[in-house]
């Protein structure tokens, strides 16, 4: 997908004042903004979403007297993480700035200012984050960042109606009906491999990554812990060689015999490619690929439905990437910072956001999963209903947890759970292969 190109702004020192508050639930905290503030965002993919952000954040700092900058930034070629990796080597930067990646908030927690001041008035009115929000997102009881709807998603199922009739049998609208709770007692990882294969014979393959790059290590992430298939425990202690993990490559060595040749080289367009080209019944992502259907190829997008994840023996899980707004300790003008983020996070204002991305952004919040614009999403009607998984049928967990977040971090990132797949679905031996994984978990608690 082509992205503009924006240009991001010298660092520059902000100043503070504060008086008085002005912020719209009666219970959260009041002080009123002033002064200067410095925004960096994560530079959205949908053509006008950046511009809705722009308007809330204005229609705020008018009210509060603030003077804004706002960057947006680009997530490619980690622009991002490379600019809060430098911002806090300087010391220097953004008052607020997004984070380049789920696990930033834990990699950089000694620098970020505490949360909790504003997020226990915001989850008292929204409701409670997911467990994965506060896994990545707090430590010791303290939130470090602030959860954002911008860019968080859920990389589940989207299936194309038609081929998963004709080839599987299975019938995803009256599974995952639009409106109404799911009926997917018999959705289970069994079925979900005997339609692989049946969509494979067909010539219509499922198009699921084993890359490096997040969408891959996402999907082996739920389908590892439907199998209860931990590398490393929360505890910190390495469970590679257990029935689990040996289950799931099992599983993972039967999928890839049903996958397109070459998976092993995917990056995070390629599904999106193969779902749009109209070659494959099913691919493991957000609404991006659906939403660029509609633009270039509408008879596709016309036949796609995103649903939920297939359940396994130790549950439902779904893949899960949230996004983040964090404050530097080192900002000069952290009231005005909290103060917005405040106003980023109240319903009216995530609603918004949530609409200008067409429903691609995802709120953390419990009370916030059924807003209108998923139900009214077409064609077909109703296709992102299920996506926010309105009646909580799936545990929204990220690849690599429960592990403590540093380890779990660097089993994410050096994609071990999709190498471990190849490697055994490749020929080597069951054994051969935990022995590996073994030995990189030990590596990753050396580092």
């Amino acid at each position: 997908m082509s992205r503009r190109r924006l240009s991001r702004r010298q660092f520059v020192a902000a100043t503070a004042l504060s008086s008085a508050a002005l912020i719209s639930a009666p219970y959260l905290r009041t002080t009123r903004a002033a002064g200067k503030l410095t925004i960096g965002l994560w530079d959205h993919w949908v053509p006008g979403a950046n511009k809705t952000s722009t308007d809330v954040i204005n229609e705020w700092a008018a009210k509060e007297k603030v003077e804004v900058q706002i960057d947006y930034i680009t997530s490619q070629g980690n622009k991002l993480l490379l600019t809060q990796t430098a911002e806090a080597e300087a010391k220097s930067g953004h008052d607020i700035l997004a984070s380049g990646g789920p696990w930033q908030p834990q990699a950089f927690a000694d620098l970020l200012e505490p949360m909790n001041d504003i997020m226990e008035p915001i989850v008292q009115q929204n409701g409670a984050v997911n467990g994965t929000v506060k896994y990545l997102g707090q430590a010791d009881g303290k939130w470090l960042a602030v959860p954002a709807s911008c860019g968080s998603q859920i990389k589940g199922p989207c299936s194309r109606i038609d081929l998963m009739k004709k080839y599987a049998n299975i019938d995803v609208q009256e599974m995952y009906p639009a409106g109404s709770p799911p009926k997917a007692e018999n959705w289970t990882m069994d079925t979900f491999l005997k339609a692989a294969e049946a969509c494979h014979k067909g010539g219509y393959p499922f198009g699921i990554g084993l890359g490096e790059t997040t969408d891959s290590v996402d999907t082996a992430g739920a389908i590892f812990q439907a199998f209860g298939a931990d590398l490393v425990n929360v505890k910190g202690d390495i469970t590679v060689k257990t029935d689990g993990v040996r289950q799931a490559l099992e599983f993972y060595k039967k999928l890839i015999s049903f996958l397109p040749p070459d998976v092993a080289a995917w990056d995070d367009a390629s599904n999106n490619k193969w779902l749009i080209s109209g070659k494959g019944a099913m691919i493991m992502n957000p609404p991006s690929a659906w939403a660029v259907a509609k633009r270039d190829a509408p008879k596709i997008a016309e036949q796609c439905w995103t649903h939920g994840f297939p359940v396994g023996p130790k549950g439902r899980f779904a893949p899960y990437l949230p996004f983040f707004w964090s404050v530097w300790n080192f900002s000069k003008n952290k009231e005005a910072a909290k103060s917005l983020l405040t106003h980023l996070s109240q319903p009216t204002s995530i609603e918004r956001l949530v609409e200008a991305s067409g429903g691609y952004d995802l709120p953390a919040y419990e009370k916030l999963t059924k807003l209108k614009v998923w139900a009214e999403q077409e064609p077909p009607k109703g296709t992102l209903f299920h996506y926010p998984d309105p009646y909580n049928q799936e545990k929204l967990s990220i690849a690599a947890s429960p592990a403590p977040p540093k380890i779990a971090q660097q089993i994410y990132t050096q994609a071990t759970l999709t190498k471990m797949c190849l490697k055994y679905a490749q020929g080597t031996k069951m054994e051969d292969t935990l022995a590996w994984a073994e030995s990189e978990c030990e590596g990753f608690m050396r580092s």
